[in-house]
């Protein structure tokens, strides 16, 4: 934890007791004049005009030094003339990190303030001796000048900014220079009644330490048996849970029987950025943001968030981790390109406030994310950490107008990601390295100074995963559990080692490194984030619905606005060459090829979709020939093929005397392992690249990533279906047939800034 051993310095008259008085306050520690330490002789002295020797000023800087070493947890902030280089060397000899801050003033300026003030011992005679003996601050020094002509409201800005350029953190900045704001539990977003209030309060002083921080992290349940649950609910006493998705049936008892052994009621949390999909295995698929953004109809997103909603508190959820709101402004950041509503703050925050709106007439809370925003760096904070490297006047118009707006609207919770922010760091914290700065996770200028201060966000801030090594390169793990508490974080979302972070987190608490006002706000949030739900008036037997509840879940009602929304959103981003329509009449016979990313972390078939594909032409009439690489024909047994020898079977001259049109559909996806995900061949050369779009009129769909023209520009006919659903697969088949337009928009991320992707 940060000490703030400050010392104000300055002549007679400059203001130190007042700005002294000030900057403690907002720093929270205390505040010490140190005439109060003179020894009465040199009281008697200077109210007799009498100018004090050295001889005098030794033991009573001594004093001042002596005071400042034992200063408590946080520091103190003391104001003494230290007019010479020698004095504050004594005072450096007991207390070695003491910071200087020097009130400066023009000789007219302090002169109207010293015979301004009655009932002081210095009197204003004194003060040409003072500006004689005044020995500014060297070059070696640890303290910095403010000029106190300006208000003193500015004065005191100034003084905080500098203290945080000069002051050194001892976790990392993690118990930084930075305001703590304490939570209102009457104002929004909890609002909170005298009942609510008087439970947060009655629950928070029954608990013990270990059920304190136990409260502070969420679980990432990674076993469905009670056995597991009862281990983790004994020995952790977490306050929240983000299951391992399964069947809709499993998932709800597992929530039910964690809620029924939890002495207080559990956040559970989902991650429904998709509709119910992403929740259970068995939800509805509606939209990815980017489709629910892809059309003029704003409604889209809060049908996504309806359902959302209405699925995922059958499960027994009542917290989702959406919406999305970081700007997709980078073509290659694929982390968001699909999981942002697009690349405007404006777009953003009116698709954002729909779903929020949607998903709210459930009873759920959101949490957006991922503050301070992604979508500037092309990395992804699952595998480095990423930076937003916009200024501070560039972030305040962008991502800072999304999260005003957002909080604004009541959304009750935010996640912030292992995001740094350098620039917007450094504006609240003058001086800051580039090796200084640090993800948002552990931030405290970017927690407290800007998102509780500036944003004035009063509801219940987590971290992102806290495996994710956009954090974990950051410090080593012991340090960075407390600290992300410390710097302005209220809940820890997952342990890697359940025992290990538990006790880290504790050791933090013992070590000073969380305060007790700390540890008490963020509880008093994540209580008050549950009080809000109501959680707090149901019996444990009631938080989770009936298993009949389960009816709604993919049912045939909401499948049909996943159906209407592929119906709108599907797009056509270039025909340049006028080859559509394409209908089995006019093109009977189709070379179909599908792309794909390898099997990722949910090991589904990564070619799966391309059976629906298949299914679908041949539902609308055409004449389908899949083409399949020499990997997946030595996979079905074949013998004696390689890429070479494939080349030469596909790429003949009577190739358009065999098929009418190719049609590729991509359904590339990636997650975390990739920087930015692209579409990569069986084989450099390989026969199913477009070589074959001079040969016959060749139509290119994306299920997933919108970033595609940039590898096959050559293709003239490309299609953004968002999906590897049948609804998305089936809306697009319609469309290249003619048999309903095309209505989806898209933004100038598609064609990722080469000349060539427009042709």
């Amino acid at each position: 934890m940060t000490k703030h051993r400050i010392i104000v310095m300055g002549v007679s008259g400059c203001g130190k007791t007042t700005i002294g008085d000030l900057v403690a306050r907002e720093l929270g520690v205390p505040f010490l004049d140190g005439d109060s330490l003179h020894p009465v002789e040199n009281v008697a002295k200077m109210a007799a005009g009498t100018p004090l020797t050295d001889e005098d000023r030794w033991p009573w800087l001594a004093t001042v030094g002596s005071e400042l070493a034992r200063a408590g947890d946080g520091g103190v902030v003391l104001a003494c003339s230290a007019l010479r280089r020698s004095y504050r060397d004594a005072i450096r000899a007991q207390a070695p990190d003491t910071v200087f801050l020097h009130l400066h003033g023009t000789k007219e300026v302090l002169k109207a303030r010293t015979e301004g003030r009655s009932g002081h011992f210095m009197p204003p005679a004194l003060l040409d001796s003072q500006l004689a003996t005044l020995e500014p601050l060297e070059a070696d020094e640890a303290g910095f000048v403010v000029d106190i002509a300006a208000p003193v409201a500015e004065v005191v800005a100034s003084a905080l900014k500098g203290i945080g350029a000069v002051v050194p953190s001892a976790t990392g900045d993690a118990g930084s220079h930075a305001r703590q704001f304490d939570v209102d539990l009457a104002a929004a977003p909890f609002n909170l009644d005298a009942g609510a209030i008087a439970w947060v309060e009655g629950t928070l002083g029954a608990m013990t330490l270990e059920e304190k921080i136990g409260q502070l992290f969420i679980n990432h349940n990674n076993d469905y048996s009670p056995g597991y649950l009862d281990g983790v609910l004994e020995k952790y006493h977490v306050g929240g849970m983000r299951y391992r998705p399964g069947p809709s049936a499993a998932v709800q008892e597992h929530i039910r029987y964690a809620q029924s052994k939890s002495r207080i009621p559990l956040l559970i949390a989902s991650n429904p950025e998709m509709g119910g999909a992403g929740s259970c295995d068995d939800g509805t698929f509606v939209s990815t943001h980017l489709q629910a953004g892809s059309h003029p109809d704003k409604a889209i997103a809060r049908q996504m968030g309806q359902v959302a909603g209405v699925e995922t508190s059958a499960l027994g959820c009542n917290w989702a981790f959406a919406p999305i709101v970081d700007i997709h402004y980078n073509w290659r950041n694929t982390v968001i390109s699909t999981r942002s509503f697009g690349n405007t703050p404006e777009i953003v925050v009116e698709r954002a406030k729909e779903y929020f709106d949607g998903i709210s007439e459930s009873p759920t809370a959101c949490a957006i994310k991922h503050f301070p925003g992604d979508g500037v760096d092309e990395r992804d904070q699952h595998v480095v950490t990423s930076y937003n490297t916009l200024s501070y006047e560039e972030w305040n118009r962008t991502y800072g107008h999304v999260y005003r707006e957002m909080i604004a609207h009541g959304v009750q919770s935010i996640m912030v990601g292992h995001i740094g922010a350098p620039e917007v760091s450094r504006h609240f914290h003058p001086g800051l390295s580039d090796a200084e700065v640090l993800p948002a996770t552990l931030s405290p200028e970017l927690l407290q100074d800007l998102l509780r201060g500036e944003l004035g966000f009063n509801g219940l801030v987590l971290t992102d995963a806290s495996q994710m090594v956009g954090l974990t390169q950051a410090m080593k793990r012991r340090d960075l559990v407390p600290a992300a508490i410390a710097a302005g974080c209220d809940m820890f979302l997952f342990f890697r080692n359940p025992a290990e972070d538990f006790q880290y987190m504790l050791d933090g608490y013992k070590s000073g490194v969380i305060t007790e006002q700390r540890l008490h706000d963020a509880l008093r949030r994540i209580l008050g984030l549950k009080a809000s739900l109501g959680l707090h008036l149901k019996a444990a037997d009631q938080l989770v619905p009936p298993a009949a509840a389960l009816a709604v879940i993919g049912s045939a009602a909401h499948r049909s606005v996943a159906a209407e929304i592929a119906d709108k959103t599907v797009t056509l981003v270039r025909d340049t060459a006028g080859n559509l329509p394409i209908t089995p009449q006019t093109h009977p016979r189709i070379r179909l090829y599908g792309i794909s990313g390898g099997a990722d972390f949910t090991r589904a078939d990564p070619l799966g979709y391309l059976d629906v594909v298949k299914e679908e032409l041949e539902a609308a009439g055409f004449e389908v020939h899949l083409f399949r690489t020499a990997a997946q024909r030595e996979a079905a047994g074949e013998a004696g093929v390689n890429f070479m020898s494939v080349i030469s079977e596909e790429a003949t001259g009577d190739y358009a005397d065999r098929y009418d049109a190719a049609f590729v559909f991509a359904n590339v996806k990636g997650f975390a392992q990739e920087a930015a995900i692209r579409i990569k061949w069986s084989s450099p050369m390989a026969a199913e690249i477009p070589w074959y779009v001079t040969e016959v009129p060749t139509v290119f769909v994306s299920l997933n990533q919108p970033n595609h023209l940039i590898d096959v520009p050559m293709v003239k006919t490309a299609i953004h279906a968002h999906a590897g659903t049948r609804e998305a697969i089936r809306a697009a088949v319609e469309k290249i047939q003619g048999k309903s337009g095309f209505q989806g928009t898209f933004n100038e991320n598609v064609f990722c800034g080469s000349f060539d992707t427009r042709l």
